[in-house]
């Protein structure tokens, strides 16, 4: 079992409000945007297209699913669940502080000089994994280059030079007029023959030198919106996801760090990475943040247990048992995540798939919160609202009460579990409308500047999710739908048509009415037989007595 420690602890520090000084003009954000969103919706249609083309027996190959083992008989499925199982996790070993600022050093703070380090191949479609590697693989062998316009290139060598110098403020101030020339053409040196998929790697790299000197700074909540859009412009690149997981550290949010940097081991691997040091080094730092994520939550606490096949109820419920022994302070509520696919970096090897699975079971001090994460988890999209008239408009007091209960108490629980699940199998999109249902409460609340980051980082998901996992027409549908309604919510462009994650919101409310409303019918007709199977035998007793 991967257990919890719990350790003194300073309470988390929340991000600090974003200076509207730092960001780039509206029409360099909507510029580049608009040529990411290209992008992304170009590599879905080729992904759909190479996934018509390729048999079933290669989806077989490429998919990780648990249904790979079925075939394992019980004997060694109960072995799984036993103490002392070389799959289980030891308990957390404290990663020092300073082997993180080391990897960091590594891996986030690289100078690099030339941005044809940050092409790892970002116009690779998601399609199949296995044909994404071999492609990302070749490509990244012999990289395709854009030849960078001579203006930008100067201004981006000055700023450059500013950073070696470490007048990072000055640095930061020149990399922003960078991005500006770069909105405004000057991206390459043929902007009339240059493809989106040239500036919008150019734009990132950019982004993710403003990202390193606001750190160098000491100020990650001016680099978080950067880092964020450095994935969005550049989602296959490694190290964009692994600075995007050093400020979350930094803003002491270290479940959304795991997650970054699991997906960034993960784009490492995809686009051809083979040099296992950097890939133990990513492990480490997501397992770091794993473990600092966990000793410092006090309202829930966790267990991974390694499994194989379908584990029964029978099951479920002796790791409910084993979870009570060990944590008898959160046992108000315990459930266990029943869509599995948990990985840890401890035994997660990408070029052997499928790696090796894990159950989480969480237990909360409070039972309310932990009835409201386990109904969540059994949604097929997640909903989080708890409206009883899904017609009405929301008001700001019920908005304020949504944000006491899913900002402080169910956010950061959705986090956690999302920091060692890569991908879902009910939804591509779940995580991404978890945090935009999220965002249309802070913007009911007027708290503008945390939902535009909330939305940045939504965007920058969905962004990934071509790269993270096959996804169906059905799937890309719904994607290019959020892209489109977060984009113009980041915009401020208001549409007659309604969001869609509000429309999800509706459809979810509804579905619980009427759930509820079969769940009440049923129960009363069990209860109206049982009355009537009781007056039947008080009729019989009478008649045999008579």
């Amino acid at each position: 079992m991967y257990d919890q420690i719990h350790a003194s602890k300073e309470p988390n520090v929340p991000a600090n409000k974003l200076n509207d000084t730092t960001e780039e003009p509206q029409e360099v954000k909507e510029h580049l945007q608009d040529v990411a969103v290209g992008n992304i919706m170009e590599r879905i249609k080729m992904a759909e297209k190479k996934e018509k083309q390729s048999n079933g027996a290669d989806r077989a190959r490429c998919k990780w699913k648990s249904e790979t083992n079925e075939k394992l008989d019980e004997k060694k499925e109960a072995a799984m669940l036993e103490p002392g199982n070389q799959l289980i996790p030891a308990p957390l070993s404290h990663i020092p502080l300073k082997s993180l600022l080391d990897i960091e050093t590594k891996l986030v703070y690289i100078d690099e000089e030339e941005i044809s380090f940050e092409f790892a191949e970002a116009a690779v479609p998601a399609g199949h994994r296995s044909a994404h590697r071999g492609c990302a693989t070749a490509a990244t062998s012999t990289p395709s280059v854009p030849r960078v316009d001579k203006q930008l290139r100067v201004a981006l060598q000055d700023a450059s030079a500013r950073y070696r110098q470490k007048n990072y403020a000055v640095a930061a101030a020149q990399f922003a007029t960078a991005l500006e020339l770069c909105s405004k053409g000057a991206a390459t040196g043929k902007p009339f023959d240059s493809s989106p998929e040239d500036i919008s790697s150019i734009a990132s790299f950019i982004e993710t030198k403003l990202v390193t000197c606001y750190l160098k700074l000491g100020k990650p909540d001016l680099a978080l919106n950067h880092s964020h859009r450095s994935i969005f412009l550049n989602p296959a690149y490694f190290r964009n996801h692994l600075r995007q997981a050093a400020v979350f550290r930094c803003l002491e949010r270290y479940s959304e760090a795991a997650r970054s940097a699991m997906i960034a081991d993960y784009m490492y691997w995809l686009t051809g990475g083979t040099e296992q040091h950097i890939s133990k080094l990513i492990k480490l730092y997501w397992q770091a943040m794993i473990e600092e994520a966990i000793t410092r939550e006090e309202s829930f606490s966790v267990m991974y247990t390694p499994f194989v096949t379908k584990v029964k109820v029978d099951k479920t419920d002796k790791m409910k048992e084993t979870f009570a022994k060990k944590h008898p302070d959160y046992v108000e509520h315990i459930y266990t995540d029943p869509h599995g696919l948990h990985i840890l970096p401890q035994t997660t090897e990408w070029s052997s798939p499928p790696p090796q699975q894990y159950l989480l079971t969480l237990g909360f001090r409070n039972k309310h919160i932990g009835k409201i994460l386990e109904k969540l988890s059994s949604r097929k999209l997640p909903i989080f609202s708890d409206r009883k008239a899904p017609f009405s408009p929301i008001t700001k007091e019920e908005a304020r009460r949504h944000w006491e209960t899913v900002g402080k108490k169910i956010v950061p629980v959705m986090d956690f579990i999302r920091s060692t699940k890569l991908t879902d199998n009910f939804c591509a999109c779940s995580y991404v409308i978890e945090k935009l249902h999220y965002a249309s409460i802070l913007g009911r609340l007027q708290r503008v500047t945390e939902q535009s980051q909330v939305i940045n980082q939504a965007m920058a998901e969905l962004a990934s999710i071509p790269y993270l996992q096959d996804i169906s027409q059905q799937d890309a549908e719904l994607l290019q739908s959020l892209m489109a309604d977060a984009m113009d919510t980041l915009e401020g462009r208001r549409s007659d048509k309604e969001r869609v994650w509000n429309k999800i919101e509706k459809i979810g409310i509804i579905e619980d009415f009427l759930y509820q409303v079969e769940d009440s019918y049923l129960k009363n007709k069990r209860l109206r037989a049982a009355r009537r199977e009781k007056t039947k035998m008080k009729r019989l007793q009478n008649t045999q007595q008579h």
